[in-house]
């Protein structure tokens, strides 16, 4: 049956069709909805895992077990992971294992623009990069041919346009594949040094293996053109600006398979057209590779190595007329991304702006808290490091920042890679204060549950992470629970837990605002007549409020009635709510 089909949703119909059994991932954008689609199929497993790491780990467990498995992340969730995927590579599968990864040139959602290929490079694991939906479902049953066929992990490399684009497949049936019965087998799968420094050789002449077959496959295919003036090399989103802007005016090499890339195959297009032209974003990958075989190639020496493609940016850089865009008669008003109205983390920001506190931030919305009129936030890494660079910031400042510094993580962030910086800092006895911002969800990626929330991935309750009791746990004696919209206790607890002489956790604790099942008050009446138009509710950045000819004025389709607002206002005037 053809059906239009997100890349991600093909992804997860291919896991389906292959006969997946088992998928553990951890939700990042632009890899999320794999999961959550191949989780609305009944014969397979899926969970949400803490972090990209254990997901990665499950899966080579459920391979090694005999079946079909496949975890996803994105990118920076690949860092995460490469522990696991490096070894992983010498030890190979037993039932197939795909790892899907998702790029975000561009950042839409990321704090960097890596490029995933060199995991595959480094790792030397072979990685399928499809350029549209039906690539994407295709590959996703291929990649589990290749895993057998090859006894290694797959990469599948998505990016943000093709994840999140719709383009025609075709739909088959699912195939169970039997189930390979485990073997112990100590020299293939005990990564000691005397065992893994044998399996290196295999990987070394599996990667052979691999690029022979790269130069047959049909994923890598030449597409002819009219004019052989130049030929272009390119892959994934690239491929598809590249054939909008010229059509089929020059012959193009399309690459399905990223790593290993084929030797044969380009230069035997190399020599089939007067110039090469390499067109891939970011990392000049392919460019490289073809430089290293001796050929001349345009590459990163015009198109640029960051932010995203277009048709029209191909056109220009191939020396072509391209459309000029037409400009608006007024200008548009910025809208910069701010926490939502209602959200549980303003009133937190507020305060730990209010007291002129550094503030270590970490990865999800409430890094929002960085943006004005708020700037609550003086740096943001990674998962878990607000907490372990608080350790190391107070560490070193013989106690001057000690009551004046904090750390900030959400609640799936803190299960995710904060545990183990809490962990150091109770063991390394550093006296930091760490705030668990916790909105009972994973907010960032579009509310997926997590360890603390008691629901597991196809929402059945399951066990639900006591997070006072884990701190407790883990050293901190000192735990305390405050409700982000009462002002007045988060900067009670924020000053005492400061001034205290040993570690502490702050749980600022409020369901998501966008949350189904939280009711709001409704929407603040002001009154006008009582507003001096001081701007003082304007100083927490709530979207919902706004003035107007001097006085406050409520969005009535923002407001949630949380009453932050309320509190700032000395004279009154946000005083009532709206009745009905």
């Amino acid at each position: 049956m053809k059906t239009l089909m997100l890349g991600n949703d093909a992804v997860a119909r291919g896991l389906y069709e292959a006969g997946c059994s088992f998928v553990s991932s951890y939700p990042g954008t632009p890899s999320t909805e794999i999961t959550e689609t191949i989780a609305k199929y009944t014969e397979v497993y899926a969970e949400w895992a803490p972090n990209e790491k254990v997901a990665m780990e499950s899966a080579f467990g459920a391979s090694l077990a005999g079946r079909r498995s496949f975890c996803a992340m994105k990118h920076v969730g690949l860092n995460v992971a490469a522990d696991p995927l490096f070894t992983i590579s010498y030890t190979g599968v037993n039932g197939g294992m795909v790892i899907g990864v998702a790029d975000d040139a561009g950042m839409h959602s990321s704090q960097n623009e890596q490029d995933s290929r060199h995991y595959a490079i480094a790792a030397k694991v072979p990685m399928l990069e499809p350029s549209d939906s039906a690539e994407a479902l295709r590959f996703a049953k291929l990649a589990y041919e290749l895993s057998e066929k090859f006894d290694t992990p797959v990469l599948i490399k998505m990016c943000t346009r093709v994840a999140h684009s719709q383009s025609v497949v075709e739909t088959g049936e699912r195939e169970e594949c039997p189930v390979k019965p485990y073997e112990k087998n100590i020299q293939k799968y005990v990564m000691m040094p005397g065992m893994a420094k044998k399996r290196h050789p295999i990987v070394e002449k599996r990667l052979e293996d691999l690029r022979e077959w790269a130069e047959t496959t049909d994923v890598n295919r030449v597409e002819e053109g009219s004019d052989k003036s130049v030929g272009i090399i390119t892959s994934s989103t690239s491929y598809q600006y590249v054939k909008e802007a010229c059509g089929d005016r020059f012959p193009v090499l399309k690459l399905g398979m990223i790593h290993p890339l084929p030797v044969k195959k380009i230069l035997e297009f190399a020599k089939s057209v007067e110039k090469l032209v390499v067109v891939e974003e970011l990392d000049g990958i392919v460019e490289t590779h073809c430089r290293n075989l001796g050929l001349e190639v345009v590459g990163k020496d015009t198109f640029p190595a960051l932010d995203e493609f277009g048709q029209n940016l191909v056109r220009q850089k191939l020396g072509m007329d391209a459309p000029e865009g037409k400009k608006l008669e007024e200008a548009m008003p910025a809208r910069p991304p701010v926490m939502c109205a209602g959200c549980p983390h303003r009133g937190l920001f507020y305060t730990l702006k209010k007291n002129k506190l550094t503030v270590l931030g970490d990865i999800g919305c409430y890094t929002l808290g960085a943006a004005a009129p708020l700037a609550a936030i003086d740096s943001t890494i990674c998962m878990g490091a607000s907490i372990s660079g608080l350790h190391g910031f107070n560490k070193v400042s013989g106690g001057e920042t000690e009551g004046k510094t904090v750390a900030v993580i959400g609640d799936s962030t803190f299960m995710h890679s904060g545990v183990t910086g809490l962990i150091n800092t109770a063991y390394n006895e550093s006296n930091s204060t760490v705030i668990i911002l916790d909105n009972s969800i994973t907010g960032m990626t579009g509310h997926q549950q997590n360890p603390t929330t008691g629901y597991n991935l196809k929402g059945d309750p399951c066990t639900k992470i006591d997070l006072e009791t884990l701190c407790k746990a883990v050293g901190i004696r000192r735990v305390r629970v405050v409700d982000p919209y009462d002002l007045a206790q988060c900067d009670a607890a924020v000053k005492e837990e400061l001034a205290a002489a040993e570690p502490s956790v702050i749980i600022s604790r409020r369901p998501c605002a966008l949350l189904k099942y939280v009711k709001h008050p409704g929407p603040i009446t002001p009154d006008t007549d009582k507003c001096v138009g001081c701007k003082a509710c304007m100083k927490i950045g709530c979207p919902g409020i706004r003035v107007t000819d001097g006085k406050v004025a409520i969005d009535n389709t923002l407001c949630t009635g949380c009453g932050v607002c309320r509190q700032l206002c000395k004279v009154g005037a946000l005083g009532g709510k709206k009745e009905g």
